[in-house]
């Protein structure tokens, strides 16, 4: 009996270590899974951005550095794949570096209205300047998703206020100036380059925003053009 009853605890005993370590594998083979194998449409392109060896083939490292980005930017699904949605905020970001520090550079924002804030919707960038003056930026900015698109055309700011919370959407909106209806400048707590949109403003980041609300007042002029990619 007592042979019996030492089997069994030793049995137990078995059982207790390699319980944890199925689950932990369990634990590692799920996290794993949600990571890609398949490899995007864009594969190449990603990996070029990223600073990956471009082979167009996926491996683990290029699915975690491509989730790393999506999780960061908010894409969705972040599960590693080089897909159209990944890439084209990638490739959006590159043309905004190729603005340089000459945004204006094609005309398209007027030059003769004294200081203005320049919002470029193809390129997601805003600038302020003053006459041929660039005085800040550009900056990449969030504007409105298909169905809630920033209203093209010259405006004017028209009301301030730096502690702005929707009445629409009940959300934060620091650093409110507004230039068209509901539509304003204002920073978001997101990525601005979070697919798919806002859903109508000007997002920005909290440090662009405040500079913003630094050198603009009531009554200068907005100028707003182009088409935001997808809408």
């Amino acid at each position: 009996m007592g042979d019996i009853r030492r089997r069994g605890i030793v049995a137990l005993g078995i059982t207790a270590l390699v319980a944890p370590l199925t689950v932990a594998l369990g634990s590692t083979t799920a996290q794993a899974a949600s990571c890609s194998a398949g490899t995007g449409p864009y594969q190449k392109k990603v990996e070029k951005f990223l600073g990956r060896p471009v082979d167009g083939r996926q491996s683990t490292a290029d699915c975690k550095a491509i989730k790393a980005f999506q999780t960061k930017h908010s894409i969705t699904p972040n599960a590693g794949y080089a897909g159209a949605v990944t890439w084209g905020v990638m490739d959006l970001m590159n043309k905004q570096k190729a603005a340089g520090s000459n945004p204006n550079k094609a005309g398209k924002c007027p030059v003769n209205k004294g200081r203005i804030a320049c919002v470029d919707l193809t390129r997601q960038l805003s600038w302020i300047q003053d006459g041929k003056t660039l005085k800040y930026g550009p900056v990449p900015v969030r504007t409105g998703r298909n169905g809630y698109e920033t209203r093209t055309g010259l405006k004017k700011v028209y009301w301030r206020d730096i502690d702005h919370v929707s009445s629409l959407y009940h959300v934060p909106m620091p650093y409110s100036q507004f230039f068209d209806g509901g539509q304003a400048f204002h920073s978001v707590g997101i990525s601005v380059w979070a697919p798919p949109g806002s859903h109508g403003c000007v997002n920005m980041t909290k440090t662009v925003a405040k500079k913003y609300w630094s050198m603009l007042r009531n009554g200068d002029d907005v100028f707003v053009y182009g088409r935001k990619p997808g809408t």
